[in-house]
């Protein structure tokens, strides 16, 4: 016998899903987004100088500024998402307000082409009705749940957090190790991270997690490549 009362960490049974979903996915890429543009930077400008103190300021300048960025992408993303969700719910509210009947039919009707007999179908729509309606609507024709509207700031705080989190690992690589070490170490420790977040990312999604760790090392190694190329043909140029 199944126990219905069991669920896995993975599906989405609980009430609180697709809010506790919004903060992970925004936490998760706001790390990645820490690790590659952070070490990036920092890498861009090792490539000039072995100097620490540009290369601080460099890094301390790319964590606030990229923190304020993820956060306000996520807050204005998340908010078009919550506002056409608020759009929706007022519609089906105001459309069963205004012709009640008309939307226990099509309720029936939905119910229908998912396989249940008309009577069956008749019923079920009559007594969701009853217990609540809007919410009934909602799910059969929105596939929306009143309670789970996601909210832009826990996603915009997630974020920023979490870029400020991912941002601490490559500014740490490239201030503690010797002046020659600086880079290989940051390669090594950024790829590392890198890897293991594509992990995370791909068992919250549910997808491959050797595809999505080679996905994020692979494009974080052309990142600090092609920055460190740059500060280095820059500085070797004599431009700066």
């Amino acid at each position: 016998m199944i126990d219905k009362t069991s669920t896995h960490p993975n599906e989405p049974h609980d009430a609180n899903f697709a809010e506790r979903l919004n903060w992970l996915r925004a936490g998760v890429l706001g790390a990645n987004d820490g690790i590659v543009s952070v070490a990036a930077t920092v890498v861009g400008v090792a490539g000039v100088t072995n100097d620490p103190a540009p290369i601080l300021v460099a890094g301390m300048a790319a964590v606030v500024g990229g923190a304020i960025s993820m956060a306000l992408g996520e807050y204005v993303s998340v908010s078009s998402q919550r506002d056409s969700q608020h759009a929706l719910i007022e519609k089906e509210r105001r459309e069963l307000a205004e012709d009640p009947e008309a939307e226990l039919v099509e309720l029936a009707g939905i119910y229908e082409a998912k396989g249940l007999s008309r009577g069956t179908a008749a019923l079920v729509a009559e007594e969701l009705t009853e217990h609540d309606a809007l919410a009934a609507h909602l799910s059969a024709e929105l596939n929306i749940d009143e309670t789970e509207v996601v909210n832009p700031w826990h996603a915009a705080y997630a974020s920023a957090a979490a870029f400020v989190v991912g941002a601490v690992l490559p500014m740490l690589a490239i201030l503690l190790p010797p002046a020659g070490l600086r880079v290989p170490v940051t390669f090594v420790a950024v790829l590392v991270a890198l890897g293991l977040a594509g992990m995370l990312s791909a068992y919250i999604g549910g997808s491959s997690k050797r595809v999505a760790a080679v996905r994020l090392v692979v494009g974080g190694a052309l990142a600090l490549a092609a920055t460190y190329l740059v500060g280095t043909l820059l500085g070797a140029s004599g431009i700066v």
